[in-house]
């Protein structure tokens, strides 16, 4: 510590007209304050040292960011305060600690960095003139109200900062004491040093105390009424228990507990619970009548008693195992979907032979609208069983499907228990939508925990989290859905049957519109009491130009819109002028839904039908694509350009695709001369290959063989027949592989009016689970190899 030699009091005269400058991070300094400082930087350590060496003089002042490291000069604020150095003490971490006495208020002029060392600045001492006046005597009375209310409500301040006040006479002092000793931010102490005059300093300095009280007082009240809500919370506590010791001491207590618990375990025992639930019942029941009633833990206990009665344990609705029912209620409610009809139906003359069979767990996979969902529900009303829909679009939580653990206020099981509950019964039809659109994160896997749902073997003794003990989940008929097979995990497809549910054709559509939709969308929009009539060709025209969908959705939407601009046309029409003759409004006449005016209805056409061209070109193909909607037909197109050596793909294609047409390339690089392409054909040239509608994303390997025998069209300046189409994978060696979606891909090339498709050999033993409706029309030849398809494609050499 180094003490240095005490000095009289400095006149504003014996500042020296240049100054080392220290930036303070978080601290305002005021005249005639003392304050420690500590010192980090090694420019302030130099600025201290170079102050110590002349007369002790320095200048402090505030940082504009406390987070700067090394601020520029330009970063600093030019008002502070000329102090002097008392006491300097060097710490054994590098620091110092400076002892400094605030002088003068003073302002920097020409900030700047000496010889790389330390700040220095150019100094002109702007402390107010003080002349005692009326004014000034009033803001100091002022002042000092404003400073005792301040020291009393800030908790923050000690009280012994009014002791040291009461002993200061002089403006100045009281100015910067007071400045010193509020809790406020620095730019808020700064703007006080930034004010030279004597009275608004003291006018701007009351006013910053006057906000702080306004707020302070704000705070106080909240705090109140904080403090007031926990002490009616509290006394209402202390008055509840005081009258509970009261009816104790009357008796009249145990009644009403008594009278409660004894529901409550009649309740228990009535539930129908097996010995083991009932025994854990019964155990919750205890801890409830020794838990006070007014804690946390009682309401836990009695909300898990609560679910625990809910169950319905031995409750079970009786099934109609009437086959013919069972085909007319199927009939009613579905056109088509034969092959998940036929499925339910042996399902349902197996319970006639047998009292109960596991392993009833169907997965319907199919595009959206096909009727997935809604084929759930016809069969809960087929076996005459409660039904339960639960959404797994997006569930991402394993508690979502087990529970959450009873470890907190508001858990509760999951969506399992959850449905049974709803559904009241132990043997409803749960239906689990959308179950390929599970996800998982950090809160577990979900699909793991339907792994024991979903498995017939295990879901006997189904534990949800929540519940604890074991549900017996063998009698619920399971029924998933999804759209997309391969995004389901492969142990839970191994626990289901899947059956698929194909895209419906033009001429189904027209057969669900005429059964089911139309009377639907008349009896919903008000136009049951008019004749109103869609012709079939309407119809027709809006599935083919404004609906692109493998279900019905767009086409129910579309229908329900005519309906709502024929209920238009009939109200202006009822409430519009009567007749001049007669008086009377003339009959209400709907004229029928015609295709002209379903164009009139529903506008432009939103889809065009993807033209088939009537004589083959040569490097066109058409092949055959799944998409999530349904199947659809995909033209490619090859181009060759001379210039480099150079492959390109484009519109939009995914890395299998691009991967796919590369195979293909080299297959026929490396069987060039016996497929007759000309020598030379490759060298110096650029193959392009573009699938159109580019904005639409294509993936799958399905498309190799039209990639290949398109670019091969080319090569051989030969042009395809125009009435076929083609799917398949193929190897470097030519071999064309199985493809999935083949139902889907033979319906758009039945609704395209292609008349022969190149389907793999592999995929031959598939045929006869394609609906003869879809085959109907079509010639499918089935080939191996791509040598096979080649004379399909352009027909035998002569």
């Amino acid at each position: 510590m180094k003490e240095l030699d005490a000095q009289p009091d400095p006149t504003p005269e014996d500042v020296p007209g240049t100054l080392p400058l220290i930036p303070l991070r978080d601290v305002v300094i005021f005249p005639f304050m003392i304050f420690p400082v500590l010192v980090g930087r090694e420019s302030s350590i130099n600025a201290v040292t170079e102050s110590i060496e002349k007369d002790k003089f320095i200048f402090v002042c505030a940082q504009q960011n406390p987070e700067d490291e090394d601020p520029t000069p330009e970063m600093l604020h030019s008002d502070g305060t000329v102090a002097r150095i008392l006491q300097v003490l060097k710490l054994p971490n590098g620091l110092m600690k400076v002892l400094v006495d605030g002088l003068f208020q003073a302002s920097a002029l020409n900030i700047r960095v000496r010889e790389g060392e330390y700040y220095e600045a150019d100094i002109e001492v702007t402390q107010p003139a003080v002349r005692m006046n009326t004014e000034v005597k009033a803001l100091m009375r002022q002042l000092d109200t404003a400073f005792e209310e301040y020291v009393r409500t800030q908790r923050d301040v000690p009280s012994e900062s009014l002791l040291g006040y009461e002993n200061i006479d002089e403006p100045l002092r009281k100015l910067y004491y007071v400045s010193a000793n509020l809790l406020v931010d620095i730019e808020t102490r700064q703007s006080i040093l930034a004010i030279r005059d004597l009275i608004p300093q003291y006018y701007h300095l009351i006013r910053i105390i006057n906000d702080e009280l306004a707020i302070l007082k704000v705070e106080h009240e909240i705090d109140e009424k904080v403090n007031d809500n926990i002490q009616r919370s509290q006394r209402k506590f202390f008055i509840q228990e005081q009258i509970r010791i009261l009816q104790r001491e009357l008796g009249e207590d145990d009644e009403v507990e008594s009278g409660e618990f004894e529901e409550l375990h009649e309740r228990i025992l009535e539930a129908g619970m097996p010995d083991e639930v009932t025994a854990k019942a019964l155990e919750e029941f205890d801890k409830l009548k020794k838990t006070p009633m007014m804690s946390p833990e009682a309401t836990v206990t009695r909300n898990y008693l609560d679910w625990m009665v809910a169950m319905p344990w031995s409750t079970f609705s009786e099934d109609n195992l009437s086959v013919r029912n069972a085909k007319r209620v199927l009939n009613t409610d579905h056109y088509g979907l034969e092959k998940p009809k036929e499925r339910i139906l042996e399902h349902i003359a197996v319970l006639n032979l047998v009292e109960e069979m596991k392993g009833q767990i169907l997965c319907f996979v199919g595009p959206p609208g096909v009727g997935k969902t809604s084929l759930g529900k016809s069969i809960a009303r087929t076996l005459n069983r409660k039904f339960a829909r639960i959404a797994l679009g997006g569930v991402h939580d394993e508690a979502e499907i087990r529970g959450h653990r009873r470890t907190y206020i508001g858990s509760m099981p999951g969506k399992i228990i959850q449905a049974i509950r709803k559904a009241g019964t132990s043997n409803p039809v749960i239906l689990l939508d959308e179950i390929d659109k599970m996800s998982s994160d950090f809160q577990g896997d979900p699909t793991s925990a339907m792994l024991e749902v979903l498995d017939p073997e295990q879901n006997n003794t189904f534990n949800d989290h929540y519940l604890d003990v074991d549900f017996d989940l063998s009698k619920v008929m399971f029924i998933t859905t999804a759209n997309v097979q391969y995004q389901i995990p492969l142990p839970l497809q191994d626990r289901m049957e899947i059956i698929e549910l194909p895209g419906y054709l033009e001429h189904e559509k027209l057969e669900i519109a005429k059964r089911h939709l139309l009377q639907k969308q008349i009896l919903e929009h008000g136009l049951g009491d008019f004749k109103v009539v869609f012709e079939d060709d309407a119809i027709m025209r809006i599935i083919r130009e404004y609906t692109q969908e493998a279900g019905v959705r767009n086409l129910e939407r579309s229908i329900a819109t005519i309906c709502r601009k024929l209920a238009r046309e009939i109200v202006f029409t009822r409430n519009g002028p009567a007749d001049k003759k007669t008086g009377k409004r003339k009959p209400i006449q709907v004229p029928s839904v015609t295709p002209e005016r379903v164009e009139k209805f529903l506008g432009v056409p939103r889809h065009r039908s993807k033209e088939l061209l009537r004589e083959g070109k040569v490097g066109s193909m058409i092949g055959l694509a799944w998409t999530s909607v349904g199947g659809d037909i995909l033209h490619v197109d090859v181009t060759m350009m001379k210039g480099q050596e150079k492959f390109t793909l484009t519109g939009q294609l995914g890395d299998v695709m691009k991967e796919s047409a590369q195979a293909s390339l080299s297959y026929l690089r490396s069987n060039a001369q016996r497929l007759g392409i000309p020598e030379g054909a490759f060298e110096n040239r650029e193959i392009h290959i573009h699938l159109p509608e580019g904005a639409i994303p294509k993936d799958g390997p399905s498309a190799g063989i039209t990639m290949t025998l398109a670019m091969l069209s080319l090569l051989l300046n030969k042009s395809p027949q125009s009435d076929i189409a083609m799917t398949g994978e193929i190897t470097l060696h030519g071999d064309v592989l199985a493809i999935g979606g083949l139902n889907e891909k033979l319906l758009a090339a039945r609704r395209h009016g292609i008349k022969r498709v190149l389907i793999p050999m592999d995929n031959k033993k598939d045929l006869p689970e394609v609906p003869a409706k879809i085959r109907r029309g079509l010639k499918i030849i089935p080939v191996a190899t791509i040598d096979a398809a080649i004379p399909h494609v352009f027909g035998k050499s002569k």
